[in-house]
């Protein structure tokens, strides 16, 4: 529900400021719209101030009240790219208002693609993106509102283009752990039923079968949607062996004779082995790029496994989580020396905003098991704060027996986002414990 702030501040204008005697008083009724001063959005992750506002379509210097913003209001909701939209204005310079527009997100938004349109994909996107500023990244919000209006807008273009088809839009899965909304024909599509390779000699045909079919059998044919499953499935069977140029340069389908749908072929290049070659931290990085690689662990001049390699990237997520950077990303830039056949790879850094230790509230213990608890707890306030620290710190103090007749105990963690800080509590229950003699154990960081 919208909601809105007028401020009696208006009343103090330079109209308003002088006074008459009463006899002579009019009576004035207060304007219902008045200038934009300034118009703010808050709420977005996604989207840009600029592509809110051009779907809310109204503008500083403009004239407007209630009517204009509940109507922009309702532009914003009939995207289906918001959950929640209201907005507030209040008195600003020179008789206008400031009017700030307050969404929240839909958060399952994802990138886009189409299949099996027969037309150019720039030339549709470019259309797209006349049609929904929201579009201008790519992604698109997963809600049946946004995928009818889509679908609707892709069958005009291609009939101006002389095809007549049924569009449909859905999620599909796309590389492990990611989706994908996909437009494509609605008419039906034949269904992947076997699958099998031509031209391997470094990986068996089982091994291959194993990665692919459960992800491909089943699944409504196209090229491209095919050629994704692959990339996602098969390649890091081959990329774990070294074989980092690995390509399938044909694939051919044929009816199944046994039930219905469709026999694929896939014809694969294996390629040649490949070897890690010099590894780098791409600066600048808040951790010591010397410490990076000693927790990345990769093995140059070893066969390029990048499943090992992957391993090695999240142990870097981890440390630059433990040194306080909760939001780090670590991705890999390879570089390929064709000639030496090695694989040269630039870790590259995006730390975000480092977080600190702020307080720590201990539950369910006398003064004197509280105190020791503090005194032993080494993650003091204004230290990195690392998200593991606060469970490890309880499993260690249960191995070391620091207590005798412990309970069940519980670590829970506040995220401050505006200070980049956070809270702990640490929650003893059960027995009260006894403390032990001195020199006992520490609880360890």
């Amino acid at each position: 529900m919208s909601w809105l702030l007028i401020s009696v501040m208006l009343a103090a204008g330079p109209g308003f400021a002088q006074t008459r005697p009463a006899a002579q008083k009019k009576s004035t009724p207060a304007p219902a719209k008045w200038p934009i001063a300034s118009l703010v959005v808050e709420g977005t992750h996604n989207f840009t101030r600029e592509q809110v506002l051009a779907i809310a379509g109204l503008k500083i210097g403009q004239v407007a009240g209630r009517p204009e913003f509940d109507a922009a209001r309702d532009r914003l909701t009939a995207t289906g790219a918001f959950e929640t939209v209201s907005y507030k204005f209040v008195a600003g310079a020179g008789g206008g208002y400031d009017a700030t527009w307050q969404v929240t997100e839909i958060e399952q938004v994802y990138p886009v693609r189409f299949e099996e349109l027969h037309v150019s994909e720039k030339d549709l996107v470019a259309a797209l993106k006349e049609k929904d500023p929201l579009f201008a990244k790519g992604i698109l919000p997963a809600t049946q509102p946004v995928f009818q209006r889509y679908s609707a807008w892709v069958e005009e273009y291609l009939k101006a283009k002389g095809i007549q088809e049924k569009i449909v839009g859905t999620v599909m899965p796309d590389r492990p752990g990611e989706f994908t909304i996909v437009f494509y024909p609605a008419r039906a599509l034949p269904a992947v039923a076997l699958v099998s390779f031509e031209g391997n000699r470094v990986v068996t045909q089982e091994v291959l079968k194993e990665a692919i079919m459960g992800v491909a059998v089943g699944t409504p044919y196209t090229e491209d949607r095919f050629r994704e499953l692959l990339n996602s499935a098969v390649r890091p069977v081959y990329e774990a062996r070294g074989r980092v140029r690995v390509a399938f340069p044909t694939i051919k389908t044929e009816p199944a004779k046994d039930v219905q749908g469709l026999n694929v072929t896939v014809t694969v290049d294996e390629g040649e082995t490949y070897n890690l070659g010099k590894v780098t931290v791409d600066l600048p990085t808040p951790v010591k790029p010397e410490e990076l690689l000693k927790s990345g662990d990769f093995k140059t001049g070893d066969l390029a496994n990048f499943d090992h390699v992957n391993e090695g990237l999240e142990r870097i997520r981890k440390t630059l989580r433990h040194a306080g950077y909760m939001q780090a990303a670590a991705t890999l830039s390879r570089q390929v020396d064709e000639d030496k056949h090695l694989i040269n790879l630039t870790v590259l850094i995006a730390a975000g905003p480092q977080y600190s230790m702020r307080k720590l509230t201990i539950v369910g213990l006398d003064l004197d098991s509280e105190a020791e608890i503090n005194r032993i707890w080494t993650m003091k306030p204004g230290h990195p704060f690392n998200p593991d620290y606060p469970d490890l710190f309880l499993n260690r103090v249960r191995e070391q027996g620091l207590f005798d007749n412990l309970g069940k105990t519980k670590a829970d963690t506040k995220i401050n986002e505006q200070d980049h800080t956070a809270d702990v509590t640490l929650t003893f229950t059960g027995g009260k414990p006894d403390t032990k003699p001195a020199g006992r154990g520490r609880g360890g960081r």
